[in-house]
């Protein structure tokens, strides 16, 4: 009897912080939000607009252009695991300040770049910037900040930042069409100095802080450094299920378009039924908070992720004239959704939250990579596979089966750790 009491009283005080950790943390989340939307936005989702204008000032192809975007997304993957370290050590504050002014510095040097030597040294830096100021920084603060609650605060913080392309977009449009591209990229270097750096500094804990641990959770004497993390064969299905996802998502963010198009769609149609997947995006991000937060992060990823497949063969079976190509937007979208809330809740189910930034920094370096060759490989392929589009899904599908087969492995973790929580609570 005193074993059931006690663990009672555990879950009572888990509540009560969980209570005052949420009532203390929204305008942390907010905060947050509101910088990723300014930084994905101004240094993710600027570049699709940018393209052309950078085309035709430096004379340079397209396939030169996209290189320096890649090359960013590399350096990023290869910053990720320092600036994980960073924020385990000292908290969010410093790193993801440094990274506002070097993400403003960076686009202040891309506004006056007159060669494809200074649009690439900008890259690096704005890549730089990336794994200091965007969703793997923002993950692991909150993770410090909401410990087991982490999960519900990472969901708020997606639905916020999930605008950052709806705003950006037109924005980055309307700024190049009024001002010309070079000060429109200076407005963009401003947003990061004159409103993330203030926010960042004004509102970020200064110190890592270690709240209390969820029921079903790694203690931190259970937590996994990042050199034992590295050892688990947990690490290696999961780091592969983000490569999956990275793979599939990137390469459909590039070539959703012209995949619709050749489904028999007009340009207008296929932008049009494109324009689902964001939305859904959100939608999904609303279930998983209003109906997926009953059930453990492992089910609900493995669901997100097993719809997948079925979205990719409907978008494969579909005709210009068949609600397949709608539904398969839909579901893309929605299981793109839930996957960047697993993505950001996992590591700390799998490894315990002591030195979850650098475990997490070093999960997103594939994933990062993948993002960054995903378009290329599947332009590869599109061209040995006889320029059908239709082969090329079908190798998607199994690129996503493979990736929910890798989770459900990683998964096995949760579930037995949850399991010897539950021993002991017992005991």
């Amino acid at each position: 009897m005193s074993g059931i009491r006690d663990r009672n009283d555990d879950d009572s005080g888990y509540q009560r912080e969980v209570t005052q950790q949420q009532q203390s943390g929204w305008p942390l989340i907010a905060t947050l939000g509101i910088t990723q939307i300014i930084g994905y936005g101004s240094v993710f989702y600027s570049f699709s607009p940018l393209m052309r204008p950078l085309q035709e000032t430096l004379g340079a192809g397209k396939s030169t252009v996209v290189g320096a975007f890649s090359l960013a997304l590399l350096v990023a993957a290869g910053c990720a695991v320092f600036a994980g370290k960073a924020i385990d050590r000292s908290g969010g504050r410093r790193v993801m300040a440094y990274g506002s002014i070097l993400a403003g510095l960076s686009l202040a040097g891309l506004a006056q770049v007159d060669g494809v030597f200074g649009l690439y040294i900008a890259y690096v830096g704005l890549g730089v910037s990336m794994a200091a100021i965007l969703y793997e920084p923002a993950f692991a603060v909150l993770t410090q900040a909401f410990g087991a609650s982490a999960r519900r605060a990472i969901t708020a913080l997606t639905l916020i930042a999930g605008f950052a392309s709806t705003v950006f977009w037109p924005l980055t449009q309307y700024l190049i069409g009024s001002l010309g591209w070079r000060n429109a990229v200076l407005v963009l270097a401003i947003f990061n100095l004159a409103i993330c750096l203030p926010l960042h500094l004004g509102a970020l804990p200064p110190v890592s802080s270690k709240p209390g641990m969820g029921p079903g959770e790694p203690s931190d004497n259970e937590s996994q450094s990042l050199n034992q993390a590295l050892r688990t064969p947990a690490f290696y299905f999961f780091a592969g299920t983000l490569v999956c996802n990275g793979l599939i998502f990137a390469a459909m963010s590039v070539h959703m378009i012209p995949v619709l198009e050749s489904k028999g769609l007009s340009a207008i149609g296929a932008a049009a039924l494109a324009a689902l997947v964001g939305p859904m995006q959100v939608t999904g991000r609303v279930l998983e908070v209003t109906i997926g937060r009953r059930f453990p992060m492992a089910r609900v990823g493995l669901v997100a992720l097993s719809a997948m497949p079925v979205a990719l063969l409907l978008l494969w079976a579909a005709h210009a004239d068949n609600w397949m190509l709608a539904a398969a937007a839909m579901i893309y979208g929605a299981s793109n959704g839930v996957f960047t809330i697993v993505r950001g809740a996992m590591p700390a189910e799998l490894f315990g939250r002591a030195h979850y930034g650098a475990i997490n920094g070093a999960l997103s370096a594939p994933y990062l990579i993948s993002h960054a060759g995903g378009p290329f490989l599947v332009a590869i392929l599109w061209g040995l596979l006889g320029q059908d589009y239709g082969r090329v899904i079908l190798f998607l599908v199994l690129v996503a089966v493979s990736g929910a087969t890798l989770f459900a492995f990683a998964g096995r973790r949760v579930r037995s750790q949850t399991d010897r929580s539950s021993a002991r609570s017992t005991k």
